[in-house]
């Protein structure tokens, strides 16, 4: 598979006057097919059953490189599995696309995949850490975001439980932060946490909540308001 037949191949997907809606609501500018992530879905799913990982990673890094919106989701949905191996390359990759984040859905996609290579490899938490200093608000973000699966560990080991507490370090320092962006994120992660690690996430708050900005503070607690 080229890039070229991959992008020709999610533009045969194309609705009319979706581009258009896209690019409004994302506020990137990059060009934008006009393609539903269904479809996308569908596409990367069919071209994955016949790459190698090697082929994969470096189809990937082509359709990232276009800038098409619908490309760059497509390359984060090439390298999600869980069982990606060697994935030395695919995570090289992800982390390579952090700094060039601009909009939401884009980083989304693309931690959603980092996700799957820092629970095959928690050593590589230690470059994660490194974005949470960044000027660049987006990788603050992705720290917290490409995180998100130790939230959801019914039964976390010790080391699953230092992984939270070594994140939610790095939510206390994003605390004083005023961009929207981030706020969300600490919402977000706090929120999922309260699922299976409700008294933690209240210990947070009781904290760290005069700090956090109402929006965000309410997200963290709104799953606890629910169950009370």
């Amino acid at each position: 598979m080229t890039p070229e037949a991959a992008i020709a191949a999610l533009s045969a997907h194309q609705i009319e006057g979706k581009a258009a809606d896209m690019r409004a609501y994302h506020k990137a500018d990059r060009p934008y097919l006009g393609v539903s992530n269904p479809d996308i879905d569908a596409e990367v799913k069919s071209w994955r059953a016949e790459m190698s990982v090697e082929e994969r990673v470096s189809l990937a890094a082509a359709l990232w490189e276009s800038n098409i919106h619908e490309a760059r989701v497509a390359a984060a949905k090439l390298l999600v599995q869980a069982r990606l191996r060697p994935d030395e390359d695919a995570w090289a990759l992800i982390a390579s696309w952090v700094p060039q984040f601009d909009a939401w859905a884009i980083a989304d996609h693309a931690c959603g995949a980092g996700s799957k290579r820092l629970m095959a490899d928690p050593t590589r938490l230690d470059q994660v850490e490194e974005w949470t200093t960044s000027e660049h608000l987006w990788s603050r973000r992705a720290a917290l975001v490409m995180t998100l699966p130790w939230t959801k560990l019914n039964n976390p080991k010790p080391a699953d439980l230092e992984v939270r507490e070594r994140v939610l370090g790095w939510a206390a320092g994003y605390v004083d932060d005023r961009a929207w962006f981030i706020q969300k994120a600490i919402g977000w992660w706090l929120r999922d946490l309260s699922k299976h690690d409700a008294a933690r996430v209240e210990a947070f708050v009781d904290t760290y909540g005069e700090r956090m900005k109402p929006f965000a503070r309410k997200e963290a607690l709104r799953l606890l308001k629910k169950s009370s």
